[in-house]
Order: structure tokens, then C-alpha cells, then sequence
């Protein structure tokens, strides 16, 4: 399995960023991780509010670690609180089941890592992480 380039992870960065400014969404902190949840490559918008780069990187780990975007896992999350309750607690606050984040994929469909963003709506960070995504040239997966 490959990981995200640094080269490729600033590109999907950029992305969203512009998309994010295209939208006029409030500054957002974005995180690109590889699928073992490690940090390719990470910013933070000046005047993104507080916790937004964490917030990031919980969506983003979540994503990775159970192979789904975090929108998914939110919504399983409704049907068993009690489980990703638990989940979280184990990953000790680095999994957030919260739209926003989703998964990075190669050319044959395996997951490359995942990028997520906060700082807007969840919605609007999920579309400005697959805007940044499509704009680097790579896939992600149908939300």
C-alpha cells in the first residue's frame, strides 16, 4: 500500500483551501493522513477559531482507522452510541465521528489515507475536502 506524498498532500491542501475561499466558508484547519493514521501534512488557516486543527485530525484519524468517511461513522454512530462512545475513549480523543473528513484513494481503490478539515459546517468541510482531492488529481470515495 502507498501513502500520500508530501507533494500530493500540499496539493490536496491547497485544494481545499481555494474551494474553501471560492465558498466563502470561515477559515479552516486541514489534516492529509496516510491509512496508518500518520500526519502527511497539516494547516491551519490564520483566524481559524480554537481546536479547529484537532477537530481536523479527529475526523480525518476516524476515517483511516475504520475505512469510511466520517460522515458514515456519524451516522453509524446514531445506532450504537455506545460502541464509538467506546471508540473514542480507546483512540483517546483522536477519533471523531463527525462529518467532514474522507477517505484518499489509489488508482485500484485501496485507501491511501484520509484528509479532513474543520471550520465550517460539516458539509462544507466534507465538499471543500473532496474539491481539494479532485483538484490534486486523485479519487475519493462517494459520500
Amino acid at each position: 500500500m502507498s501513502s500520500p506524498t508530501l507533494k500530493q498532500a500540499n496539493a490536496i491542501i491547497e485544494g481545499v483551501l481555494s474551494a474553501r475561499r471560492d465558498a466563502k466558508i470561515k477559515p479552516l484547519a486541514v489534516v492529509v493522513l496516510d491509512a496508518s493514521g500518520n500526519v502527511v501534512a497539516a494547516q491551519r488557516e490564520d483566524n481559524a477559531s480554537m481546536f479547529r486543527m484537532d477537530i481536523a485530525l479527529g475526523k480525518a484519524w476516524g476515517a483511516a482507522a475504520m475505512g469510511c468517511s466520517s460522515r458514515a461513522l456519524g451516522n453509524r454512530a446514531k445506532d450504537n452510541p455506545a460502541f464509538f462512545t467506546t471508540l473514542a475513549a480507546t483512540a483517546k480523543g483522536r477519533f471523531l465521528p463527525q462529518t467532514g473528513a474522507v477517505l484518499l484513494l489509489g488508482d485500484d481503490g485501496a485507501i491511501l489515507g484520509a484528509v479532513g478539515a474543520s471550520g465550517g459546517t460539516g458539509e462544507e468541510d466534507e465538499a471543500c475536502c473532496i474539491k481539494g482531492i479532485e483538484v490534486a488529481g486523485m479519487k475519493t470515495q462517494a459520500v
